[in-house]
């Protein structure tokens, strides 16, 4: 389950994402802390369930929210810190799933969206990725290139998996770092390039080098705009 957390709060995000790391189901979680980035990564990735405050920066809730409406059908929470209730009944009328009235719960939280997240699960569940002559079976973790098995465990398959599920989207070496490790990790920051250096040449000798691009002091990107 792909999850996103929109919330400007930085370290009520935070305990949101720690919360949501821990359930087993919930396999990746971003998080942006105003409207403008929650918006453009709902829009250029693929998520299950979107945790959102409708008192952001830059952009309210409520316009991200509608915005989102038009063009994805993924379930969305949103937080509010507001006591008046037209607020929450508008943004339940512009398609919210749920809403929460801070403060709140997080273990909650995490039922409300299992449950948002099973009602959509006949229509949002993705359980593998297809590109070309790869394919990625999410449920096994198995990596088959023309049928043949690439074995990619660990980490460097979960740098994998993420980098995939937000195809074509440059994702900061920050942003892979926490995903992978961790918010709180005493790991060195730079493993992720050793990762990714491991992940570069076990693809290269299926010709899929080529589709993981790195973007120069900035991050990573699978790139499907690159052919054979």
């Amino acid at each position: 389950m792909n999850i996103l957390v929109v919330e400007d709060n930085v370290e009520l995000n935070r305990a949101i994402c720690n919360t949501i790391s821990k359930c087993r189901i919930m396999t990746n979680v971003d998080s942006a802390t105003n409207g403008e980035d929650g918006l453009y990564m709902a829009m250029n990735n693929e998520y299950d369930i979107i945790v959102l405050d409708l008192m952001l920066p830059r952009m309210n809730g409520l316009e991200v929210l509608s915005k989102l409406r038009k063009v994805k059908d993924c379930g969305i929470i949103v937080l509010t810190a507001l006591t008046d209730k037209s607020t929450t009944i508008n943004a339940l009328k512009i398609g919210a799933d749920d809403y929460m009235t801070k403060p709140f719960d997080n273990d909650e939280l995490v039922a409300r969206m299992i449950s948002i997240f099973r009602r959509h699960s006949k229509t949002i569940v993705k359980n593998n990725y297809t590109f070309g002559k790869l394919t990625v079976d999410y449920d096994s973790t198995t990596v088959t290139v023309n049928n043949d098995v690439v074995v990619l465990t660990g980490k460097v398959y979960e740098i994998f998996e993420y980098l995939i599920r937000h195809k074509n989207t440059i994702i900061t070496k920050d942003r892979l770092f926490t995903r992978v490790w961790g918010f709180d990790s005493d790991t060195i920051y730079t493993v992720t390039e050793v990762y990714v250096s491991k992940l570069r040449k076990l693809l290269e000798k299926h010709g899929l080098k080529k589709n993981l691009v790195t973007i120069k002091n900035i991050g990573y990107m699978w790139d499907e705009s690159i052919k054979e």
